[in-house]
Order: structure tokens, then sequence, then C-alpha cells
């Protein structure tokens, strides 16, 4: 389990929109840019780590019932998104660090991959 708040630390990143509990711990992360693969995970308590920064990427999230995303490579959060986002309680995080390194840290962090 890894803290919100560790995550934005460590990665030095920082929250847009949501109204997240920097104290909530995350169990479980994946990356991807398709959103395909993304709907075929069935696990709580999920960070979405992805360079995919459009409306496709929050209405996937709300479907596959993920309250975090982190949007690597420096992509920037529309408002669009921020809206849609905040409707469906979602958390959207940004970091500038490429989606390999961002997910080498967490894993070294202790973020469980789904499998």
């Amino acid at each position: 389990m890894v803290k919100v708040s560790q995550i934005l630390d460590e990665l030095n990143a920082q929250i847009v929109c949501g109204n997240a509990d920097l104290n909530q711990d995350i169990d479980f992360g994946f990356a991807s840019d398709l959103m395909s693969d993304v709907l075929t995970i069935d696990s709580d308590n999920l960070l979405l780590v992805t360079g995919l920064n459009n409306l496709q990427t929050i209405r996937t999230s709300e479907m596959s019932d993920i309250e975090y995303i982190l949007l690597v490579r420096d992509k920037k959060t529309s408002e669009e998104m921020k809206e849609l986002a905040e409707e469906s309680g979602i958390t959207i995080i940004e970091c500038s660090y490429s989606m390999f390194r961002t997910c080498s840290l967490l894993c070294n962090m202790g973020l469980e991959p789904v499998y």
C-alpha cells in the first residue's frame, strides 16, 4: 500500500482535480494508454497510470471504478476532463516523468501490480 501523499512526494506530482485524502492508501497500479485494456481490470483501490489525456480516460475510469488517474509525460488535464472527473469522483494527478520511470518508482514504493 502506498499513500497518495507519498505518490505526490516521490513523483514530484500534483493533484489537479478531485478531493483526494492524502492519507488514502492505494493498493494496486496499472499502466496503459489503451483504455480497452483498462476495461479488463477488476481490482479495487487502483491507480491508473496513463499518458492518454482525454475524456475517454475519465469515462473508462468511471466504468472501471477507478478513483485515481496519474497522467505522465507532462500531459495536462483539460477543463472538460476536470469537470467530468469531479462529477465522477475521480482524482487526477499530473507528473512530468515518463511512464517507465513512474512505474519503476511506484513499484519501488510498494504499489502492487494488478497481475
